[in-house]
């Protein structure tokens, strides 16, 4: 047990999805080919203005509303000075002194129960561009500015959370937020979602905050768990050797599992914050707020309610199902389909869940139409296919994206519900198994299973199982 606590604060950049950016009329859309999305505003040449675009603040209201945050009516936009090669201006447009959002807060679960992260603000600002290191000439580094002026709100928590996992669980909560709310993609990969986490260690019991360090630029939920694990370790050792934590930014080597020095952590002074002059403060009528809190969308703790209560499935079930909107989405399009919810639920958490949860997309890479996945559940509660080769047929279908029908009619596979089908199949296998059917009759009912399989080998595993046991024990038992 160590003898010291984590205090772990979260700086979490979210890129709002609005169509243009922040102050100008450029797309955001991703994967375009490197300086396309680009126009003197965002590139920061002189004599051009920048015009704030009403969605990305409605998306941030949104957000700080959901989050339980107060909305200022009033908040200015601040210039924050300093130089990146990826940044043309020489200054980010941010919220410094007054953001659109403050305090609000995430609850998480942990081992003693819920715990409710605070949040400090919740402010927007423009993205910067990207280094490209793999792009152009092997011996040199590019600079891609379509990412520049891209929307983004910058949510800061409170220094709340004392391990990598509540860290994570956080991070996690939050992204199903902001994912539910339809304001952010939350694509870590694509550096949609991320965060720079903010580590420091104390003495248990001390009040007192120790030096932090800042990890900058987290894009996966292991990458934030594995760097803040590290970090505290690293710090501990510091410590207990007599040294001193330096307050420094580290960038996160995953490669190699460990934090390494970037630079000495700026403050707040370093930037010289200042009102954008070209900018006047943002002010946000009572009602454009009261029109966005009533447009707020049912949110997963609400919806995992919803299911249990309306379609009466496990809440564990339910939970699963709701952690992701697209998941839901799913789930509800196979009962809109005539899947009974329990049977859906069942096939989506278990069968589904399996083959999707290497792939980063989730429920997007599913290549099995809702519609299609009710098609194979009422095959199989018409008992026109077993259970087992359902499963048969749903790989098949994962790996074509065809419908269960098609499949089951090309493979001839279908159900033999036909009973003197089941009865001729049976006879023969009575027939050839003697000294089973004197066990069975002696008194060891457990050989009934042998034949089943026998049979069950014989009709390539598509005889009723019902209608299979009946006939067996009948005929076994006169």
């Amino acid at each position: 047990m160590s003898s010291y606590e984590a205090v772990i604060g979260l700086e979490v950049h979210a890129q709002l999805s609005t169509e243009s950016k922040m102050f100008c009329a450029c797309s955001t859309s991703a994967g375009s080919p490197p300086n396309t999305n680009i126009c003197p505003v965002c590139t920061g040449q002189p004599g051009t203005l920048p015009v704030v675009n009403r969605r990305a603040i409605e998306m941030a209201i949104k957000a700080g509303l959901a989050l339980g945050c107060k909305i200022e009516r009033r908040s200015i936009f601040a210039r924050k000075n300093y130089f990146y090669p990826d940044l043309p201006k020489g200054y980010q447009i941010s919220q410094y002194e007054f953001p659109l959002c403050l305090g609000g807060g995430v609850t998480i679960s942990t081992e003693g129960g819920k715990k409710t992260i605070s949040l400090i603000r919740i402010h927007l600002e423009e993205d910067a561009g990207k280094l490209l290191h793999d792009y152009g000439h092997p011996d040199m580094s590019h600079v891609d500015f379509n990412r520049c002026g891209v929307p983004l709100i910058e949510i800061v928590s409170g220094p709340d959370m004392r391990s990598p996992k509540e860290a994570g669980d956080y991070l996690r909560t939050l992204r199903n937020v902001l994912v539910y709310l339809d304001v952010c993609e939350g694509n870590l990969q694509e550096g949609n979602f991320r965060c720079d986490a903010n580590v420091s260690i104390r003495p248990v019991g001390r009040k007192e905050f120790g030096t932090r360090t800042e990890m900058k630029n987290l894009n996966s939920f292991k990458a934030v768990e594995r760097s803040i694990a590290y970090e505290i370790e690293r710090q501990t050792k510091v410590l207990e050797s007599g040294g001193t934590v330096s307050q420094e930014t580290r960038l996160w080597n995953d490669v190699a599992g460990r934090t390494e020095s970037m630079r000495s952590k700026e403050e707040a002074h370093d930037y010289r914050y200042f009102p954008d002059p070209d900018l006047l403060p943002l002010i946000v009528e009572e009602d454009w707020i009261a029109r966005t809190r009533s447009g707020l969308p049912e949110l997963a703790g609400a919806k995992a309610e919803r299911f249990v209560s309306n379609y009466e499935i496990p809440r564990a079930d339910a939970l699963v199902l709701t952690d992701d909107r697209a998941l839901a989405d799913y789930f509800e399009a196979v009962i809109a389909s005539g899947a009974p919810a329990r049977k859906a639920a069942n096939w989506i958490t278990a069968e589904l869940m399996r083959e999707i949860k290497d792939d980063e997309r989730g429920i997007a890479a599913c290549p099995i139409a809702p519609a299609n996945l009710a098609g194979l559940i009422k095959l199989i509660e018409e008992g026109k296919i077993s259970g087992k080769i359902g499963k048969d047929v749903f790989e098949m279908m994962f790996k074509t994206g065809r419908a269960a029908a098609e499949i089951v009619a090309e493979l001839g596979v279908e159900q033999i519900s036909d009973s003197s089908a089941i009865e001729s199949a049976v006879d023969k296998i009575i027939a050839e198994n003697p000294k089973q059917v004197e066990q069975y009759r002696g008194g060891k009912t457990a050989v009934l299973a042998y034949f089943v399989g026998q049979v069950m080998k014989a009709t390539k595993g598509q005889a009723n199982p019902q209608m299979l046991n009946d006939i067996l024990k009948k005929k076994l038992e006169t």
